[in-house]
């Protein structure tokens, strides 16, 4: 082999070498890395385990709660807010209802028509509409004049067959999903914002009136037949295709469960009484699980994280 190509061989071998010195250097990074990763993986597990022991005590405690907040307001971590929904569907409703959904950065408009016979949906229409983030910190004014505005539009695109289907003004199920003191079906005030929210205003406040008076100032003929939150409008789904559902859960940006309860286990009621001898109780039950499930570092990073953004958009 002449010089030339001893040149070219040992050049070939270097380059070889160095190339797979790089690719062992990348598997070896690689190796630490999904080493680290099971690493971080085991230690997530470990942080957010929880025996059959500590689930029964949770179990126990709870039930503690639900008792103490059926009884009184306050006495609890369980809220058990009543929502005065004693009646859920039962698929034989017919014609066409409105609903609008308010339970984070965007909101929802709809129109559904029921057929009469159970899990029977002859159409819908659903438009989703963000909310900017001035209006999340503005006043209720101004909130709810966006809104109403949203599904005034969304009203007067009807279809013609829709309209001569309606003899009398149109009724509103209205989604709200914060905490809300219901004082009946129709009504309740705001307790606090969460999701980003901080319209001070709008605390204490009946939130189906401030929409009722945007809609009139729009010239809107509609009114709010039910204020609920995305739970119990949940359980509702449910049980509109089985009769059956009792209870439902959500489990998003935040986590919270409603159930259908005797009227006469809730002794707060003060002697109130319905047809069903049931109502919907609300249970809003994310400070009792912050409160008895374990608090790994992930959580407080992710708490922190969730202010700053809320701190974002107020400021």
């Amino acid at each position: 082999m002449g010089r030339v190509g001893l040149g070219l061989a040992v050049g070939c071998a270097a380059v070889s070498c160095a190339i797979a010195g790089v690719l062992v250097g990348r598997r070896m990074r690689n190796r630490r890395k999904w080493a680290r990763v099971l690493e971080l993986l085991s230690d997530f597990d470990e942080g957010c385990s929880t025996s059959a022991a500590r689930l029964r005590q949770v179990v126990d405690a709870m039930a503690v709660e639900m008792h103490a907040g059926l009884a009184s307001d306050g006495g609890s971590k369980l809220k058990m807010l009543l929502t005065f929904v004693h009646r859920l569907p039962d698929g034989n409703e017919k014609g066409t209802y409105y609903a609008l959904d308010l339970g984070g950065t965007n909101f929802r408009v709809l129109r559904v028509q029921l057929g009469g016979r159970r899990s029977t949906v002859i159409r819908h229409q659903v438009e989703r509409q963000p909310i900017p983030q001035h209006l999340m910190i503005s006043t209720s004014e101004e909130l709810f004049d966006f809104i109403a505005m949203t599904l005034k539009q969304f009203v007067d695109r009807e279809d013609d067959d829709i309209n001569r289907e309606l003899v009398r003004s149109r009724e509103l199920g209205f989604t709200f999903s914060f905490p809300v003191k219901q004082t009946s079906v129709t009504s309740g005030t705001l307790i606090k914002w969460t999701k980003g929210f901080a319209i001070e205003d709008a605390v204490g406040k009946d939130v189906s009136q401030c929409l009722e008076e945007a809609m009139t100032k729009r010239g809107l003929d509609m009114r709010v037949a039910a204020l609920v939150n995305d739970t119990v409008g949940t359980l509702a789904v449910g049980h509109y295709h089985d009769e059956d559902t009792v209870a439902a859960v959500i489990i998003g940006t935040g986590t919270n469960a409603c159930y259908v309860e005797r009227t006469d286990a809730i002794i707060k009621c003060q002697g109130l009484l319905t047809n069903s001898g049931g109502m919907v109780v609300n249970m809003e039950w994310g400070n009792f699980w912050s409160s008895h499930l374990p608090r790994t570092s992930y959580d407080v990073e992710l708490d922190d994280e969730s202010l700053n953004r809320s701190d974002q958009a107020r400021f």
